[in-house]
């Protein structure tokens, strides 16, 4: 085995590692577009979401039928027929979604009967247990446009859902629902998703769609090549949708924002807008910081905090290849215990991405800021500017007129943000004792206004 795989497989798996954790016995609800297996990409999602159940996730998959509904249309003579961002459904249609549903559901029991082709899991199939999870009712007559047999969820059998995912078995459900006289009713994949997620209290709602996510920001003119934003904290998702016209296509931006929104609103933590064109969306944006497709949440997961003695383990593990490269001083378990409280961390899903600690000199009425580091895997994203900020204001509550650094590689980084370089005599007494002139560090101070 070389070691170039050793150096890249290792990390990738440390990085890993805390969200297979983390999602170990948590709910995900997943809605896949009937786009996504007319575009021949079923069979992958089956062994992704396969993997995904090993690890020890619930999983609810709920399929979408729409391109699939359309060709029975089709082949029928019949025209498919939407208003209001819905599809009005009538005899035909509800034939056609019938055989639909009943293909689909077949080829997606098929797919996860497989297991994982030419791996040790080879054998592992999936349960996948299907049934009257949901009662539905008519959409009804809107803006004078009749839907016939279109429907909206009316209840989800909550307990029922969770007793078989107690039981191992990954819940597929069809976009249909039955009113209690058996009247079956056309739903729609993101509405039963939602439902379900909601009512399950489902730990993610995931829908894999034809949109590659959200973007909000402007495009960065220095060089921000992103297309959508992978961050999207719940009260700006609702701004959003009230700017934007109602969806009448999937493609439009609010079409799975809304059901978003709808889903955080009502306690499901986090919802997501995944595109299927990516091999391994589902794996990227479970087990990767940043994920691939746009998170909508109720609350930003990327805590800015003081640190505790918890974590003191962290912050080394982050600092360490730092340490070792001579970016920064090396600095032992006991110095960073005893200093805990100067310190400011980073945190997602209980990873420290980032710190800095405040060290202040109060009879010269300034600190130092050391140690400020952010990890490699979400470096320009701000949030070594976010450290500043709060190391500047942790200095101005402590009623310090300015903040200096000490650095040997990163001087431009501090002069573009209000930094000036300043002499070593500059410093005061007690840090002047223990400034290594064989270090050579540039010395750069910052006036607190």
């Amino acid at each position: 085995m070389s070691s170039v795989f050793n150096f890249t497989f290792v990390p990738w798996f440390r990085s890993v590692a805390p969200y297979i954790h983390k999602f170990r016995n948590q709910t995900f609800v997943v809605g896949i577009a009937g786009e996504a297996i007319a575009a021949g990409k079923l069979a992958h999602l089956a062994q992704d979401l396969a993997l995904i159940q090993s690890m020890g996730v619930r999983v609810v998959l709920v399929h979408g039928f729409r391109p699939q509904v359309n060709e029975q249309l089709r082949a029928k003579g019949h025209a498919p027929r939407y208003s209001h961002g819905m599809r009005i459904t009538d005899e035909v249609a509800l034939d056609s979604a019938q055989e639909a549903a009943g293909q689909l559901r077949y080829e997606i029991e098929a797919a996860f009967s497989q297991g994982l082709p030419n791996t040790p899991m080879a054998g592992a199939t999936v349960r996948v247990i299907s049934g009257n999870f949901l009662t539905a009712r008519p959409v009804g007559i809107v803006d004078g446009v009749d839907f016939q047999h279109s429907g909206l969820v009316r209840k989800v059998d909550a307990t029922g859902i969770m007793r078989t995912l107690d039981m191992g078995a990954l819940v597929l459900l069809s976009p249909f629902g039955f009113s209690p006289t058996g009247e079956a009713f056309n739903l729609t994949m993101e509405e039963v998703a939602t439902s379900v997620a909601i009512a399950v209290k489902a730990d993610k709602l995931m829908f894999l769609t034809e949109v590659p996510g959200i973007r909000v920001r402007p495009v960065d003119p220095a060089g921000d090549d992103n297309p959508i934003d992978t961050e999207l904290p719940l009260a700006q998702a609702e701004r959003l949708l009230h700017e934007l016209p109602a969806p009448q296509q999937p493609t439009d931006t609010a079409f799975y924002l809304q059901h978003c929104v709808k889903a955080c609103k009502a306690g499901v933590e986090r919802s997501h807008i995944i595109p299927f064109a990516v091999d391994g969306a589902i794996l990227l944006e479970i087990y990767m910081h940043d994920g691939i497709g746009t998170m909508v949440v109720d609350e930003k997961l990327e805590s800015l905090r003081e640190a505790t003695a918890d974590d003191v383990g962290g912050i080394l593990q982050l600092i360490a290849p730092f340490e070792q490269d001579g970016t920064l001083v090396k600095r032992s378990r006991t110095e960073i215990e005893r200093d805990i409280e100067g310190y400011t961390v980073i945190e997602h899903d209980g990873v420290i991405f980032g710190c800095a600690a405040l060290y202040p000199y109060p009879e010269a009425r300034t600190a130092e800021m050391a140690a400020l580091t952010v990890s490699p895997q979400v470096q320009s994203q701000g949030d070594g500017e976010r450290l500043l900020k709060r190391i500047e204001q942790r200095a101005r509550s402590a009623g310090l007129d300015s903040i200096f650094v000490l650095t040997t590689r990163t001087m431009h980084w501090f002069i573009k943000r209000g930094f000036v370089q300043v002499d070593p005599d500059w410093l005061p007494e007690a840090r002047k004792r223990h400034y290594n002139r064989d270090r050579r560090s540039q010395v750069l101070v910052k006036r607190l206004g």
